[in-house]
């Protein structure tokens, strides 16, 4: 079937906006891995400017106290809302934390690494907004296509709220990794409307079911690898607090088992992939979407391994945290790709025919 011009247009904003998702992910994990949340303690402006300022001087003598206020504030309204749905303890854990009225001093580069990844997220949420509009191109054909970018819209929306949470409840244990999954929601929505389009109106062919349960077990497996990911980091947020931001090199021996266990993952990630590699590599032709795909996926893998060893033995330098973020983000991505795409090529054995 013909794309039309709209239809064409979807695509390719689908696709520039799944490049500024994974952007903003590594601007988000830059955002963590320097401390930089509170960076702009207010939303939209920043310091109450659309342009941050460079130097304390630039701001009145009572920012400290009144920022902390709107924190305190934001917190308690926040607090409320959780009572509501039943998360009483998290609330109160909300309610009795003091370290949010320690003032934070002001860092110009802090301030300026939030205003970037403010920045990115607006444009970000404006690709989404576009490709929601030209999404309605394929209302005819495919109503699950506008559907689903709507739904992405507003949560990329509600995203954008649960990350000033965050940052503002001293990255709250359960909100970090709610915050990570519905990111990869978020991409995997966008992956899955773009393949959508791309596919739609093309023959289909079903692969072996073994290949299908392989490829689904190594995104489970990838995602729980995540989520065990944003539980080390919580634990080690915690160590560093009580360490007073000291003794870097402390902090993984003192996080406990849950490192044990999400290094233990990262074999059953490496294990599950050898496998799939192997299926597709049976299945599909060499130059096919899937093995290069899978290819990507491997090299993602090698990566995330030599940032998790210089995040093991280099005592957690940020540059490698942010990568092991991304890096992860990315591996998620081509794997439910390449889920997608098992629905939609054809195999080798047909291409011999």
């Amino acid at each position: 079937m013909k794309t039309s011009p709209s239809q064409s247009r979807f695509q390719k904003t689908n696709l520039i906006t799944i490049a500024l998702l994974f952007i903003l992910i590594l601007a988000g994990a830059v955002v963590r891995s320097s401390g930089s949340g509170m960076g702009c303690p207010d939303w939209p402006k920043c310091f109450g400017r659309y342009v941050p300022p460079t130097s304390v001087s630039e701001l009145p003598k009572d920012y400290k106290q009144k920022y902390v206020a709107g924190r305190v504030a934001k917190n308690q309204q926040f607090a409320k809302t959780l009572d509501v749905f039943g998360f009483g303890d998290l609330a109160r854990r909300i309610r009795e934390d003091k370290s949010i009225l320690l003032p934070e001093e002001f860092n110009a580069a802090k301030t300026w690494t939030e205003y970037i990844n403010r920045v990115l997220g607006e444009i970000t949420g404006l690709g989404l907004l576009f490709a929601a509009i030209f999404s309605f191109s394929y209302r005819r054909e495919n109503k699950l296509i506008p559907f689903l970018c709507v739904v992405n819209l507003l949560l990329v929306g509600f995203q954008a709220w649960l990350g000033s949470i965050v940052v503002s409840t001293n990255l709250v244990p359960g909100i970090v990794t709610i915050h990570m999954l519905l990111a990869l929601a978020i991409v995997a929505i966008a992956i899955g409307t773009y393949h959508m389009a791309k596919v739609y109106g093309k023959h289909k062919l079903h692969t072996s079911a073994i290949t299908h349960v392989v490829t689904l077990l190594a995104l489970i497996i990838s995602v729980t690898q995540i989520v065990f990911g944003t539980e080390v980091r919580e634990k080690i947020d915690a160590v560093s607090a009580h360490l007073q931001g000291g003794y870097r090199e402390q902090w993984i021996a003192d996080a406990g088992i849950i490192f044990v266990q999400h290094r233990d993952i990262a074999i059953l990630v490496v294990l599950a992939n050898i496998v799939l590699f192997a299926l597709v590599r049976n299945g599909f032709t060499r130059h096919s979407v899937q093995q290069q795909v899978m290819s990507f996926v491997f090299l993602m893998i090698a990566l995330q391994v030599v940032t998790g060893i210089l995040l093991s033995y280099w005592s957690l330098p940020p540059f490698a945290q942010a990568a092991h973020i991304l890096l992860a983000s990315l591996i998620f991505g081509a794997q439910f790709y390449l889920m997608l795409n098992l629905y939609s090529s054809t195999r080798k054995q047909e291409v011999r025919r």
